[in-house]
């Protein structure tokens, strides 16, 4: 597979379409909830969008680098890329859960275990699917 700009730039929009698809319907749908009834007081009524965004779009370029991108011309099969991604999203996830719960109230052992082990799962499984996408479409 041709290894150009146009491939990369695939693999990053495939990857982010997934990442911020599946994220938004677990924040919607699982996670919201849980994280109003125990620190709902420090949460802002509208998430800031732009830093958000940031985080988004700097988080997937990590994927991209540590798990997806090095198997583009086949050099690791996807269930290597699951657990590079992982590996990123469980350290990347884990340093803001675990610092979280170190320094503020109402931070619990449920959020950080939820939350870790989805930054993981979440950050795996669109690296897999970024590069299925990218795949297909080459």
């Amino acid at each position: 597979m041709e290894t150009g700009i146009s491939t990369y730039l695939i693999l990053y929009v495939a990857t982010l379409a997934v990442f911020l698809g599946i994220d938004f319907v677990w924040l919607k749908l699982v996670v919201l909830d849980i994280f109003e009834s125990r620190i709902g007081t420090m949460m802002r009524d509208q998430p800031l969008i732009g830093v958000a965004a940031g985080f988004y779009a700097a988080f997937v370029i990590g994927i991209l680098y540590f798990a997806s991108a090095p198997a583009i011309n086949g050099g690791s099969n996807y269930t290597a890329v699951f657990v590079n991604g992982a590996i990123l999203g469980l350290l990347a996830y884990g340093t803001y859960e675990f610092t979280s719960m170190s320094v503020m109230k109402n931070w619990d052992w449920t959020m950080v275990a939820m939350d870790t082990a989805w930054g993981g799962f979440l950050s795996g499984i669109s690296a897999v699917i970024g590069l299925w996408i990218t795949r297909l479409v080459l």
